[in-house]
């Protein structure tokens, strides 16, 4: 249990984490309380002496006073071995596998299980509807208990996921965890979907498409009137710029296929 409150509180402390003035005061605090709890006979000492081991000063004015002496170096070996300690970059090797602090926090397993920051992040999976896939949208979530709304961005695919920050669990000590949605996109009974192309069928009269004429079609964000031309044939395609998927990568849309139907009267 000792060792346990040590690598919490050291970890807390630690200057190379914990930027605030008062950290490298605790730290060396820290190192000193552990110097004395964790070895046997210095523990039996101050529970039979207290503070007066220390020449009448309490446990935050010996370590003020220890300064570049309280050595967590030795504290680490007596944890782990000779190989451990601290160096340059980092943690040396030894018993802590190569580990150290980096630029992006923690690498390796240093302190065991005790030192890896808690996965807070939840996954979850959100099934949406075609539409909203295309033209993006909002939609109401409900997770542990808490309901709120979820932005779905334009032109999101199947198996594409998205993030809402501080929607995950909740620990002691750090920051919340994120929700991580993988989107389900349901298919659509008037769209196929082909890249970032649409493809709808409509329907035209016979007259029309051995005569030509014009036909309203209705689409996700308009209705469009369509010339099609004399001798049109069944599931022949036109093609309207700009009226399919948003590329998220390139921020160009596809094109809309619209595919005849020819419909021979009864």
């Amino acid at each position: 249990e000792i060792k346990k409150a040590y690598r919490t509180l050291a970890k807390k402390y630690h200057p190379d984490i914990n930027k605030t003035p008062e950290a490298e005061e605790k730290f060396k605090e820290i190192n000193a309380a552990y110097e004395v709890l964790g070895d046997k006979e210095k523990k039996a000492q101050y529970d039979m002496h207290g503070d007066a081991m220390f020449g009448g000063q309490n446990f935050h004015d010996f370590a003020r006073g220890q300064g570049a002496g309280v050595d967590i170096n030795d504290i680490l070996r007596q944890m782990f071995g000779e190989g451990g300690g601290f160096s340059s970059s980092g943690f040396g090797g030894g018993n802590f596998g190569g580990g150290g602090f980096r630029s992006s926090g923690f690498s390796g397993n240093p302190f065991g299980s005790g030192f890896n920051e808690p996965d807070l992040d939840i996954s979850a999976n959100l099934s949406i509807d075609f539409t909203t896939a295309i033209l993006g949208g909002v939609k109401n979530v409900s997770i542990n208990g808490e309901t709120f709304d979820i932005k779905i961005p334009e032109g999101v695919a199947s198996g594409q996921k998205i993030r809402a920050k501080g929607k995950g669990r909740q620990a002691s000590g750090y920051p919340r965890g994120d929700l991580i949605i993988t989107l389900n996109i349901q298919e659509s009974d008037e769209y196929e979907r082909d890249g970032d192309d649409l493809i709808k069928s409509f329907n035209i009269p016979l007259r029309s498409a051995i005569f030509g004429g014009k036909v309203t079609i209705p689409t996700l964000t308009k209705d469009i009137t369509l010339k099609v031309p004399s001798n049109t044939k069944q599931n022949q395609k036109f093609r309207v710029k700009d009226m399919g998927s948003l590329n998220r990568k390139t921020k160009q849309k596809g094109s809309l296929y619209l595919k005849a139907n020819i419909v021979i009267p009864k």
